[in-house]
């Protein structure tokens, strides 16, 4: 039987950690690290929880089904199932996350040297998805090209950089601000929303699985261990990153203060501790790590809109890479604010999904118990995203008192999971009961 030999198991490993790493992993640990100040420890045990355990329960649930969000969302249906794939591809693609790549990778990377006009971010964006359509046009290669080349390079500048903000700090941490004077922990759990890891894994399962399948390991059992095992060294670089880069923004105070993006902490960062050469360091790591992520983020929609679409993959590639260039001039702010609302209403629906399918076995019938609390986490998700839009003043006055400081979605969600479980289990099983593969 075909097994992953050690250096290529590290090297899907590496893959995995650097698909995840992108623009939101850098910018936003900064900002939490800012707000919570001497608060900094509870904040990051919340972005740790949604940046760094939501993915990685995510990379499990997908490999116990077969890798693809069509087997997790089965229980609900084909055209629900689609409605939300569509949904979750669209954000990850050409409409959001994607597009950020390339943004803030010009802003922290390029723009400190060639200045910050459109006409630039338009030549960069350019240049740069034509690269990453380069290099998605042969996902096989993905474990090759990324884990065994790229990889190595970005994680020894991380190391630079992370060694460098927890033995030089800027400074001492600071008292915090906003919310996270009173709710430190829920606030960084809400701003691991920005990382849309979670909604990166749905799509990244698949380009593991098959990366796993292109080296010839047919074994549903393997494939799901070692999609598991690289999930793991994942979850554990990730971590490690979010740490030094959220301490690194509570020590920053001194020489950024109320900064309005990672971006700005980041760079005022390197330059008073390495000074022009930061610059450069900073330049490397924000590059490689939006081009593995945007890589791997086109690479899985490509395949995704090619089945559905029933069209070449290489060609949609192209069409997405194309797209991605138009949105990306948008620029980072605007992306950034037009993402947010829409990351509260569809996160609560993502969370709820794999919760369910790593419980599946507890349930008699799985449909019984998925659509429901779907449907709650839903209609709650997209009640949170009104309220981060501005929009509370259209709501009525009972919805806007919910509990939770945009966690209002979390009670509903429980208290229905539990209705759910009670009435599948009081009811027979069904004969064709989902159970997951």
């Amino acid at each position: 039987m075909q097994t992953l030999k050690t250096r290529d198991l590290i090297a899907l490993g590496f893959m995995t950690f650097a698909l995840f790493l992108g623009a939101g992993n850098i910018i936003f640990p900064p900002m939490v690290g800012q707000g919570a100040g001497e608060h900094a420890a509870a904040a990051a045990t919340g972005f740790l929880l949604t940046g760094v355990g939501l993915p990685l329960l995510t990379v499990v649930a997908l490999a116990r089904v077969g890798g693809g969000l069509d087997a997790l969302t089965s229980p609900v249906g084909r055209k629900a199932g689609m409605v939300l794939g569509l949904l979750i591809y669209l954000i990850l693609g050409p409409l959001f996350a994607t597009p950020r790549t390339a943004t803030v990778s010009f802003e922290m990377g390029f723009a400190p040297f060639v200045g910050h006009s459109s006409t630039a971010l338009f030549i960069y964006s350019a240049v740069y998805f034509v690269l990453v359509m380069g290099l998605s046009l042969f996902p096989g290669k993905l474990i090759d090209t990324i884990g065994k080349l790229i990889t190595p390079v970005l994680i020894l500048a991380l190391v630079v950089l992370g060694a460098a903000a927890v033995l030089l700090p800027a400074g001492a941490a600071t008292s915090a601000s906003g919310d996270y004077l009173v709710a430190p922990l829920t606030e960084g759990f809400l701003e691991g929303y920005q990382t849309m890891d979670a909604l990166g894994a749905l799509a990244f399962g698949i380009v593991i699985v098959n990366a796993i399948r292109d080296r010839g390991i047919s074994h549903p059992g393997l494939q799901t261990r070692y999609a598991i095992i690289a999930g793991v060294i994942a979850a554990v670089g990730l971590g490690l990153v979010y740490l030094s880069l959220i301490h690194l923004g509570a020590t920053s105070q001194s020489i950024a203060p109320q900064a309005q993006t990672g971006v700005l902490i980041l760079t005022r960062y390197v330059d008073h501790t390495f000074g022009p050469i930061g610059s450069l360091l900073l330049a490397v790591v924000i590059s490689l790590a939006c081009l593995t992520t945007a890589v791997g983020l086109v690479s899985a929609c490509g395949a995704y809109f090619s089945e559905m679409l029933r069209l070449p993959y290489r060609a949609v590639v192209v069409a997405i890479g194309l797209a991605c260039i138009l949105v990306s001039n948008q620029g980072l702010a605007q992306l950034i604010a037009l993402s947010g609302p829409v990351l509260v209403g569809i996160y609560p629906l993502a969370i709820a999904l794999v919760v369910l399918s790593l419980l599946s076995g507890l349930w008699r019938n799985a449909q019984r118990v998925f659509a429901p609390v779907l449907a709650v986490a839903l209609v709650f998700g997209l009640i949170d995203a009104a309220k981060a839009a501005g929009w509370q003043d259209w709501l009525p006055a009972f919805l806007n008192s919910l509990p939770g400081n945009g966690m209002g979605w979390a009670l509903p969600v429980a208290a229905t999971l539990v209705l759910a479980a009670l009435h599948d289990r009081l009811r027979p099983a069904p004969a064709t009961a989902f159970r997951p593969s």
